[in-house]
């Protein structure tokens, strides 16, 4: 097993150091794709909104997409029950959605052109959004949970880790059911190993930033 440090780091520090991180894996026009996986607990969606104006000031456009908009239709999500874990982790995200609206559009010598949403799940209709352009050097930031393993394409992978203990307290108790997703998720994903980079939040207000040495 590879050495592993790990460095306390404030929710600020983490931001400007996660947009340098970012800024630094092109200094060309390319556009760039990032992703913040973690369960809801672990708040990925405000780790992506941290990091939107820091990379403006590095001259970076920026679009947040959520995989909350990528969902596939009620009747797919929710054929076994509302409350079935083994179709939260594997049917409940639309990848091939999310690839082909968001995803494959900022390849190399992409159109640039990408749905921010795809799905509204609450409506359970299409979101009926318009095309947006992603200038050259602009970063995609997408959160979500059960994000890693698909096969995605990624400049850039972060796992917001949460020990199990943590998870099960900090999730509200009519979403613990999702619980054995994320233990699946853990045992047969590896999301750390998956990642560029791994945030521990057990405590939100004091993460660490966890690297291989």
């Amino acid at each position: 097993m590879p050495d592993v440090q790990v460095t306390p780091i404030s929710p600020e520090r983490l931001a400007e150091l996660l947009a340098d991180r970012i800024d630094a894996l092109d200094p060309g026009d390319r556009r760039l794709r990032v992703a913040i996986d973690g369960a809801p607990a672990a708040r990925p969606g405000e780790l992506a909104d941290a990091l939107v104006e820091p990379l403006r000031l590095r001259g970076r456009p920026v679009l947040r997409v959520s995989a909350a908009d990528f969902l596939r239709p009620a009747s797919v999500r929710l054929e076994y029950g509302k409350q079935d874990a083994d179709a939260y982790h594997d049917l409940w995200l639309d990848d091939g959605a999310l690839l082909r609206e968001v995803l494959d559009p900022l390849e190399p010598g992409g159109s640039g052109r990408v749905l921010p949403t795809f799905w509204d799940a609450a409506a359970d209709r299409a979101s009926r959004a318009r095309y947006v352009e992603l200038a050259p050097r602009g970063v995609l930031l997408l959160d979500g949970p059960l994000l890693l393993g698909r096969w995605l394409p990624l400049e850039l992978a972060v796992h917001l880790f949460l020990s199990p203990g943590a998870l099960a307290r900090r999730t509200p108790e009519d979403e613990r059911w999702t619980l054995p997703a994320f233990a699946r998720y853990a045992d047969e994903t590896g999301p750390t190993d998956l990642a560029d980079l791994t945030v521990r939040t057990d405590d939100l207000r004091h993460p660490a930033l966890v690297e291989r040495t």
